[in-house]
């Protein structure tokens, strides 16, 4: 049995407990064998590889990977997809709780799977999820100009395979799922900000605002191109107006033409660790070698999303479920067009600022029992999920939440400020707050590309308050309102239509704690 200082695991071990399930941390720490060596080194590399699959391939690279305030820019083609439907589909599996969780998982990751493989044949690369719409990348060879062609038949061809979603059983009726996809070319900002502990890779710039409005501007079964792409492809397309300046793109192309791919398909590979000396030394120092790759890739990770990915390891799969949930989204507005402008040592003071208030947030959020899952740049600015409940609920999620958007807002004041004098920008910050039920679930290719994700119209619709929200405003739903009126200083708003809603929505804007409920 192993005795503290005297473990050949002493001087690792602090690096070893969070990536460790409870289970083998404690078989291995009081019997270091070669047999519990060797099962470490095989999670490590279990989670190793699961943490790869749940990063864009950019951001694993060594010059972005563990360096916060790295930055660089990128020229190519972005697509932007977003899912219609799901909502419906979703409501109609919900009603039978787990087992209609993990048949929406199936159909849904059916989806993605396929989604994702086009892209990738077509030399894309899936940069984020963000809730079922995706971000993909199609990078500018310097050899070859032919990233907006790749990526309009990638497009394509993921219109057409959307076929095999046209007729969906559910218990009630069939159920169909269409598609809208918008694609523009020119260059964008990519960085890592954060800390060590808590990192996140990000794209900035309006590129990637255009990209999502031309798939806003897209209609279903379609795809929908910019200017800039027009100009790329010349006369390689059939195309007809469409909305404002952008152009559909006409399929009569036969199959032949179309083809399966553009590029030879690569996959993606986490590197592999082997295990040549099989003694105690030599295990550890394996495992050591292990840990510097995984913790690095792991800071990328929410860490209540890491124990979840840790825990289940060994059965590779996180279930499914619909929980009730607390759901924040953060917009700090004009931070991505910030980065069109910024020349020099502006760029460097942009991503520090950036990072800086990424930074304060995510604490703010862990100490709280949150999970902010992402910044994704939008139509507004720099968008931010954050949720209460899932994988750990307190009774008070609600509360935490809501005292979390009030801390924000303060940070986002004082960091938006400093932005300012350095770009001359004006950064505001808008949040919306909503609860109820969500699909949680880890949603992509099961042995690929995938994420921990939450889903469904509580999610829209924090997403929506966001939008609709005055600088420094939190607005929130009337549920969140009612679980949190005794403790906060709130002020009702006249009903308003709401997208999704039958009828107009009695919203809430938050001000400030009361003063004796203050903690």
């Amino acid at each position: 049995m192993s005795t503290g200082s005297a473990s050949p695991l002493a001087t690792i071990e602090p690096r070893l407990r969070w990536l460790l399930p409870a289970d083998l941390y404690v078989s291995v720490w009081l019997d270091p064998s070669p047999a519990n060596l060797t099962r470490v080194f095989d999670h490590l590399r279990t989670i190793q590889h699961a943490l790869y699959d749940y990063m864009p391939r950019d951001a694993t690279r060594t010059t972005m990977l563990g360096a916060e305030g790295n930055f660089e820019w990128q020229a190519g083609t972005l697509m932007f997809t977003d899912l219609v439907g799901f909502t419906t589909l979703l409501e109609s599996f919900a009603v039978y709780g787990r087992a209609g969780a993990e048949a929406l998982l199936t159909v849904l990751n059916d989806y993605f799977a396929e989604m994702i493989a086009i892209i990738s044949k077509a030399g894309g690369n899936l940069l984020e999820f963000t809730g079922d719409a995706l971000l993909a990348q199609f990078p500018r060879h310097p050899q070859h100009n032919d990233d907006a062609l790749r990526a309009v038949r990638a497009g394509l061809r993921m219109q057409r395979a959307m076929e095999r979603f046209q007729h969906i059983a559910t218990a009630h009726r069939a159920l169909s799922l269409g598609m809208r996809v918008g694609i523009h070319s020119g260059t964008y900002l990519t960085a890592t900000i954060g800390t060590p502990r808590r990192r996140e890779y990000v794209l900035l710039g309006s590129t990637v605002q255009q990209t999502k409005h031309a798939e806003s501007m897209s209609a279903v079964g379609r795809v929908n191109i910019s200017q800039a792409v027009q100009a790329q492809l010349g006369e390689a397309f059939r195309l007809e107006a469409g909305k404002a300046d952008y152009a559909l793109v006409i399929d009569d192309l036969s199959a032949e033409q179309l083809g399966d791919y553009d590029l030879a398909p690569g996959r993606r590979r986490a590197p592999t660790g082997l295990l040549l000396d099989r003694s105690v030394e030599g295990l550890v120092q394996s495992i050591s070698e292990m840990l510097e790759r995984t913790e690095q890739l792991a800071s990328y990770i929410p860490r209540p999303i890491l124990t979840l990915l840790v825990e289940s390891a060994a059965e590779r799969k996180i279930r499914p479920e619909f929980p009730e949930l607390t759901v924040m989204f953060v917009n700090l507005t004009s931070v991505p067009g910030v980065a069109d402008t910024v020349q020099g040592t502006q760029e460097a003071a942009l991503i520090a600022a950036l990072s800086q208030t990424f930074a304060l947030i995510s604490a703010a959020v862990e100490a709280r029992g949150g999970v902010l899952k992402n910044v994704a740049c939008d139509h507004a600015g720099s968008s931010m999920l954050i949720y209460f409940g899932v994988p750990d609920a307190h009774t008070d999620d609600t509360i935490r939440a809501t005292a979390t958007a009030l801390v924000i807002r303060e940070i986002a004041a004082r960091t938006g400020a400093a932005i300012a004098v350095d770009s001359g920008a004006e950064i505001a910050c808008q949040i919306g707050i909503a609860c109820g039920p969500v699909f949680a679930a880890e949603i992509g290719e099961p042995r690929g590309r995938r994420e921990f994700n939450i889903l469904g119209d509580t999610v829209n619709t924090a997403a929506r308050l966001m939008a609709r929200a005055q600088p420094q405003q939190i607005l929130m739903t009337e549920p969140v309102y009612q679980a949190v009126a005794a403790r906060f200083q709130c002020v009702g708003l006249d009903p308003i239509p709401l997208k999704g809603k039958a009828v107009p929505v009695r919203l809430y804007t938050l001000h400030n704690w009361i003063e004796n409920e203050r903690r």
